[in-house]
């Protein structure tokens, strides 16, 4: 296994978390809030991902988390919600920058998404972990995570970890 950690924040972090939960090569999904390591400090919800590069590569978790929340949306909410893929290398980072305009081609809007290194994270409540996971029937999840699990079914199912109940 080749675990690799990448953070993705855009939207609420309950939904990016189901999002990842439901992948294969997936190992683990931390939501919370991160800081990037830039001029802006300041938190915003987030999911730190722990995944195995043999099975599912940074390109397509980063393709994944660019088509499963508004980022080409500058929204009122932005600060809460910022739309970043955060690096804990300069490897990645790198990589990152020079896909960038071929990630970019999957969408008719500019990508708003900003890389960004990686600074702190601090965990969601207890209560708040898993949220999807221990109640999908929620109406916040029907409303909100299904119509992004339905979009993986359509766009990704090959990447879909078929063994998880986020992905039934």
């Amino acid at each position: 296994m080749a675990l690799e950690k990448i953070a993705f924040g855009g939207g609420c972090h309950w939904c990016t978390e189901a999002v990842f939960q439901s992948l294969r090569g997936v190992h683990s999904v931390e939501q919370g809030f991160v800081s990037p390591d830039s001029t802006d400090r300041s938190f915003s919800e987030a999911v730190i991902v722990t995944y195995d590069s043999e099975m599912i590569t940074l390109k397509d978790l980063s393709l994944i988390h660019l088509f499963t929340h508004e980022s080409t949306s500058k929204h009122s909410m932005r600060t809460k919600y910022r739309s970043a893929i955060y690096t804990f290398n300069k490897m990645d980072e790198e990589f990152l920058f020079q896909i960038w305009d071929e990630l970019q081609a999957e969408f008719q809007s500019k990508l708003i998404t900003q890389i960004l290194p990686f600074k702190e994270f601090r965990a969601s409540d207890e209560q708040f972990q898993n949220y999807y996971r221990k109640d999908p029937g929620k109406p916040f999840c029907k409303r909100y995570i299904h119509p992004k699990l339905e979009l993986l079914r359509r766009l990704f199912s090959s990447h879909l970890d078929t063994r998880t109940s986020v992905t039934q």
